[in-house]
């Protein structure tokens, strides 16, 4: 047997075991997974932006491991197994790719992408946003939004453009504060979407340089902690000036 095939047919195997003799798995269903599996996927996502393959082939696993367990689950339920899923997501790709599997054309990734979501209508899709998960966050679920409309020409033409709107956003959002109006928090809502789109234009994933930042500032700041801690000194009889001297050192030291 090709060892690609037998490696999933012993996972299956696995899972079939585990359903039927383990107490935890046999008490698991779909509702008790949904968390776990956030928290999977959000631990592959930190293997990816610290480049650690060995741990990326880990959460993969793992990852892997919940959607058969949800195949499993409803099996058991009548609904479909593990085969109707995989021939599922083929038939999809397959029909969505017609100009791999059809005569279609599609010669750069813009094309597909228009191709893919007017599909996606023609399959009975009642909107262009319906693929757009409700319970993704909001940074995320911002940028998934924009994506979709631009697959149908629903967007700015040129990066210029898309700054000054950003701009002119935050200067909306300055009046606001300065009028102390009640929609001081819908404007910072537009100012953030504006930037998420902008990010589009300059090929930067806003989740990604975020969660990138955070990081940056974690390290940075431990250090501070360690340093200051190590000098016998403490934070609370410390005034903004003399932390910020640890800070331009972390800095330099942690980049």
């Amino acid at each position: 047997m090709n060892p690609r095939l037998a490696a999933f047919e012993r996972l299956l195997n696995i899972m079939d075991d585990l359903r039927e003799k383990c107490p935890w798995d046999k008490k698991q269903t779909l509702e008790s997974l949904r968390h776990l599996t956030i928290e999977e996927t959000y631990e592959l996502a930190d293997a990816i932006l610290d480049n650690n393959l060995e741990e990326l082939k880990g959460e993969i696993g793992d990852l892997m491991l919940h959607l058969v367990f949800y195949s499993k689950i409803a099996s058991e339920k009548k609904a479909f197994d593990i085969t109707d899923v995989l021939n599922g997501i083929c038939d999809k790709l397959v029909h969505r790719h017609p100009h791999i599997y059809g005569d279609v054309e599609a010669n750069d990734e813009e094309t597909v992408k228009r191709n893919w979501e007017k599909l996606k209508l023609k399959e009975g899709k009642k909107s262009v946003l319906s693929g757009v998960p409700r319970s993704l966050p909001a940074l995320v679920k911002a940028g998934r939004i924009q994506d979709k409309v631009k697959g149908i020409g629903f967007d700015w033409d040129e990066r210029s453009q898309v700054l000054e709107k950003v701009k002119e956003e935050i200067n909306e959002l300055e009046e606001e504060i300065n009028q102390g109006s009640d929609k001081i928090e819908e404007e910072f809502g537009d100012v953030l979407f504006s930037l998420i789109n902008y990010a589009r234009f300059i090929n930067v994933n806003p989740e990604t340089a975020l969660e990138r930042t955070n990081k940056k500032f974690i390290k940075r700041f431990q250090y501070m902690e360690e340093t200051i801690n190590a000098e016998g000194k403490d934070f609370d009889e410390m005034n903004l000036e003399e932390m910020d001297e640890y800070w331009e050192e972390a800095k330099r030291l942690k980049g």
